[in-house]
C-alpha cells in the first residue's frame, strides 16, 4: 500500500516500516535491506507497485498546488513520511512564499529526516506523534504556532488512512480534524482501494501482516467516499490515482483501475 508512515511504527528490527518501504518504492536511500525485501515481496504481488507508488506522490503535489491556488496558505500532512522530492513545503512555499506546513509522522527515520531538513525553515515543522490521537496532535506546540484555526487549512491525509484498522475509527479520525478547522478548510485523501482488485488487495494485506510494523485494512470506494463527510469534493470527485486533475504532460492509463489507489480533494462545507 504506498505511502508514507502508517500509524503504531516503531523501530522493530524485525518489522519493514512503511515509510521506509515507500521510500525504497521511489528509489530513496533512507531504507533498510527488510524494507527493501518487502518492497520485493509487493513488486511479486503487484509488479507496477513502484508506479503506483509515483503515481500516488504525484497526487500530493497536484493536489497542493490546486489548494495553494484556492488561497491555502496553511497545511497539515498526516504521516508524511520520509522527505524526498517534492515535499510538501516546497510545492505550497514555491506557490505561496510564507506558506506554512506542519508535518506529522512517528516513524524515528522520518522524524529524524524531516528535523534535519526542515531545521532552517521557519515557517515548517515536524511533529512526532501517532495520527490516532488528533488531540496529541493538534495541541503539539508545533502546531499552535504555525497553523492559526481561525483561518483556513489543508489537512493532507495522502495514504494513511488504510493503516488506521476498523476498530480505530478513521472517521473520528477525520471528524476531529474537520471539527478542528474552520469552514472553507480543504481534506486531501488518497486510500488503497479493495474494490477494483480484491485478490491483489487481500495479498496485500497479508503482506504487511506479517511483514511491516503497519496492517493494511484497503476499503471500498462507498467507504472512502463516507469518509469527506462534512467536505464537498472538488471535481472530479473521487478517483483512481491518475485521473484526478492530471497534468497536461500527464498519460493517462488505459486502466485506470490499475492504480487501486482512490483519491479525492473537499472542502469543508459547514
Amino acid at each position: 500500500m504506498p505511502d508514507i508512515a502508517g500509524p503504531g511504527q516503531g523501530s522493530d528490527p524485525d518489522k519493514a516500516s512503511v515509510a521506509r518501504m515507500y521510500d525504497a518504492m521511489l528509489g530513496g536511500q533512507h531504507n533498510f535491506a527488510i524494507d527493501r525485501e518487502a518492497v520485493a515481496a509487493f513488486s511479486a504481488i503487484d509488479p507496477q507497485v513502484r508506479t503506483l507508488a509515483r503515481a500516488n506522490r504525484a497526487f500530493l503535489g497536484r493536489a497542493v498546488r490546486f489548494l495553494a491556488a484556492a488561497g491555502v496558505r496553511q497545511f497539515i500532512d498526516l504521516g508524511s513520511g520520509i522527505p524526498t522530492q517534492g515535499n510538501v513545503h516546497e510545492v505550497a512555499q514555491s506557490a505561496s512564499p510564507g506558506a506554512r506546513v506542519v508535518y506529522v509522522d512517528n516513524d524515528p527515520v522520518a522524524v529524524a529526516h524531516s528535523g534535519s531538513l526542515l531545521a532552517d525553515n521557519p515557517d515548517a515543522a515536524i511533529v512526532d506523534a501517532d495520527i490516532r490521537r488528533p488531540a496529541d496532535i493538534l495541541a503539539a506546540p508545533q502546531v499552535r504556532k504555525l497553523i492559526d484555526f481561525e483561518q483556513p487549512v489543508a489537512v493532507l491525509m495522502n495514504a494513511i488512512l488504510h493503516f488506521v484498522s476498523p476498530e480505530e475509527d478513521p472517521a473520528g479520525i477525520v471528524t476531529a480534524f474537520r471539527d478542528a478547522v474552520p469552514v472553507g478548510s480543504w481534506l486531501a485523501m488518497s486510500h488503497g482501494t479493495n474494490q477494483d482488485r480484491p485478490d491483489t488487495a487481500a495479498a496485500v494485506g497479508q503482506l504487511y501482516r506479517a511483514r511491516a510494523a503497519s496492517p493494511v485494512t484497503p476499503r471500498s470506494h462507498d467507504e472512502i467516499l463516507g469518509l469527506f463527510d462534512g467536505f464537498d469534493l472538488a471535481e472530479p470527485g473521487l478517483v483512481h490515482v491518475p485521473l484526478w486533475r492530471p497534468d497536461p504532460d500527464d498519460v493517462i492509463p488505459d486502466n485506470p483501475t490499475d492504480y487501486w489507489v482512490y483519491v479525492g480533494v473537499g472542502r469543508k462545507n459547514a
